[in-house]
């Protein structure tokens, strides 16, 4: 094992034990109290050729694997897929402030998925959620994109920014109007724009295709996100294509907004917040920041969606606002750090 491969290996190694920690507290936090020792033992028994009695009744077992274990999952999923596809716009636009949500992926997934809802409705708007979602997202982006690059002339981070928040407000307007015209589905759309993720199976069997493919491909491209940030002239000189990578991680990173966005709404911050503390903590090489960010976003969204669950129970907190109190005052932080770098 070379030098570099064994802190790579140790961070990996941590990220996983505290995803693991989450999870397991994911798992107890609830308003029915259930043993961790039922629930390891009601985990042990799902497991091939393994047979345990675990203690809990049939209703605290539904409960357990009907509503808690998908939950945490797809919790974990959406996070992950957040935080890698942040992970993976700043490496396209070398820009440390590159976020599914403020470069408009996040709105213009949510925009497709609200008109796909209101104007399709039953199967076909189910049917039709993923590729909607998708189709969006690489429109914000897109938008974004072309609006800051045409009006700062290939400007800095103000000016990508600006532009996202841009597109994102004019997005978010036109959805707003869109769910006007069907307000019997007004409640179930703001919860789902405030964050979601009690979903259930049906939802993370809907995303696993699309969340795998995502995932694989970003991960695939780490060590060219590393010779890209070096600049496009030296990475063309080192015989890197520069143009398809940028294309390819894009793609791959605004199908994991859409796949995430698809099952739990518009949840924000979380592609910040992850891949600036992996840096911060584990390095700047997109060959361990982008498996971190997967690692460190799931356990983040799993930790929030705890404390949504908890925090004023029996209700629930959306999860969107939980992300917002963490996210807010950090993207405040990185935007004067990253305008003192540049100045």
């Amino acid at each position: 094992m070379t030098t570099q491969a064994r802190p790579r290996g140790r961070a990996l190694l941590v990220a996983s034990v505290v995803l693991v920690a989450s999870l397991a507290l994911g798992l107890m936090a609830g308003a029915a109290g259930i043993a961790p020792r039922a629930i390891a033992l009601a985990l042990l028994d799902r497991l091939p050729l393994v047979s345990v009695h675990s203690g809990l009744s049939p209703v605290e077992e539904g409960l357990l694997f009907q509503l808690r274990v998908p939950r945490v999952l797809l919790a974990a999923v959406v996070g992950g897929l957040l935080a890698t596809a942040g992970a993976g716009y700043q490496g396209v636009f070398r820009n440390p402030l590159a976020d599914p949500y403020l470069l408009g992926a996040a709105a213009g997934a949510g925009l497709t998925v609200t008109l796909v809802v209101v104007f399709l409705g039953g199967d076909a708007g189910v049917a039709g959620v993923p590729v909607a979602a998708f189709a969006g997202a690489v429109g914000g982006v897109f938008l974004a994109y072309a609006l800051g690059h045409t009006a700062g002339r290939g400007g800095g981070t103000a000016t990508l920014v600006l532009a996202g928040v841009a597109v994102t407000s004019f997005l978010t307007a036109i959805q707003t109007f869109v769910q006007q015209l069907k307000v019997e589905e007004l409640q179930r759309i703001y919860s789902w724009i405030l964050g979601d993720v009690g979903g259930g199976w049906d939802q993370l069997r809907m995303i696993a295709p699309y969340a795998v493919v995502s995932t694989v491909v970003m991960l695939l491209h780490g060590r060219l996100l590393d010779v890209l940030s070096v600049g496009d002239e030296e990475a063309v000189s080192l015989g890197l294509r520069a143009a398809r990578v940028r294309f390819v991680v894009l793609l791959a990173a605004s199908l994991a907004t859409a796949s995430a966005v698809a099952v739990s709404g518009l949840i924000a911050f979380v592609g910040i917040v992850v891949p600036h503390v992996v840096r911060r903590l584990a390095g700047w090489s997109y060959r361990i920041v982008l498996p971190l960010s997967f690692l460190g976003g799931a356990a983040f969204l799993v930790l929030a969606d705890t404390i949504a669950r908890t925090v004023l129970a029996p209700a629930e907190l959306p999860i969107g606002v939980v992300t917002a109190f963490v996210g807010a005052p950090f993207f405040v932080t990185v935007l004067r750090v990253t305008r003192r770098v540049e100045t």
